[in-house]
């Protein structure tokens, strides 16, 4: 009987070896081959599950994205307005290894985005949904009858995304984690800020 191969499956660990080429050798160590052997398939496997480069790079991109959105929609929907941004805004921050290694993932790929239209106008959608959401999310924690698109609420939003994304690019250039205390405190400094 012929064995059934889960091409799916094929796929995921073929998008999980080209992450970890790109976070221990950025986006030049991610080539067809080294992803092919990292991945331990035979060479003209990949032609199967991606026709290119760029094929296996947005599906990465898109892996890395999904596991952003995961972590930020995985909260508890009982938590009070405060815990729901805490947690909304710990899951953007590098606080963790994996959230620190998808963060150089996604860093890496940026560049790559930014010659890529269909990678860029996901990031743009990500970014877009998430002020959204950390607007709705800080008008209910503040408690003071705002609108999320209050613009005080919008100028909050923005900031913590360009810290969230700061953050990313400092832990770049760290050991993985040396960073984690500093941002937390930011975190802690942040929510006495806007709740008390």
């Amino acid at each position: 009987m012929p064995r059934v191969i889960d091409h799916d499956q094929r796929r995921r660990e073929i998008v999980e070896a080209a992450k970890k080429l790109i976070i221990e050798g950025g986006f030049e160590a991610a080539t067809m081959r080294s992803i092919v052997t990292a991945a331990g398939y035979a060479n003209g496997a990949l032609k199967h599950y991606f026709d290119s480069k760029d094929a296996i790079i947005a599906a990465t991109f898109e892996s890395v994205l999904h596991e952003t959105e995961q972590h930020m929609s995985a909260l508890d929907p009982d938590l009070s307005p405060a815990d729901a941004l805490r947690g909304f805004v710990e899951a953007a921050m590098p606080l963790d290894p994996h959230r620190i290694r998808s963060g150089r993932v996604l860093l890496v790929l940026w560049e790559h985005s930014v010659s890529n239209p269909d990678l860029a106008r996901q990031y743009r959608d990500l970014l877009t949904t998430w002020r959204v959401e950390l607007c709705r999310r800080i008008a209910a924690a503040r408690d003071r009858d705002e609108s999320p698109d209050a613009p005080a609420v919008g100028v909050i939003a923005d900031e913590i995304i360009s810290v969230a994304i700061g953050a990313n690019v400092a832990s770049l250039m760290h050991p993985v984690g040396d960073l984690i205390d500093r941002h937390g405190a930011y975190v802690d400094a942040l929510m006495e800020r806007l709740v008390g």
